[in-house]
């Protein structure tokens, strides 16, 4: 499944969903969201399937990985066509 990275905003919680709202600006292209996922596990950096965690508005398949960075944690969001 092909997989482009979106730029997001959180906009509060819907139940015990955090609500992240695209900001129209698309980053990098992935044949699969799998390539984005071996290349960060290959560069020793684990990351954490947190789908179910999230909303993302507008956008109705979705993938969010979360990656901590020091004491601050990175959420990569993907849209899934």
């Amino acid at each position: 499944m092909p997989a482009t990275e979106l730029i997001v905003t959180p906009a509060g919680k819907v139940g015990e969903k955090e609500m992240l709202i695209p900001t129209g600006q698309q980053g990098a292209f992935y044949p699969h969201v799998q390539d984005w996922v071996t290349a960060k596990l290959k560069a020793k950096s684990p990351v954490k399937d947190i789908s179910n965690a999230v909303l993302v508005k507008g956008i109705k398949q979705w993938a969010v990985y979360e990656e901590k960075s020091g004491a601050k944690k990175i959420r990569t969001v993907f849209q899934i066509t």
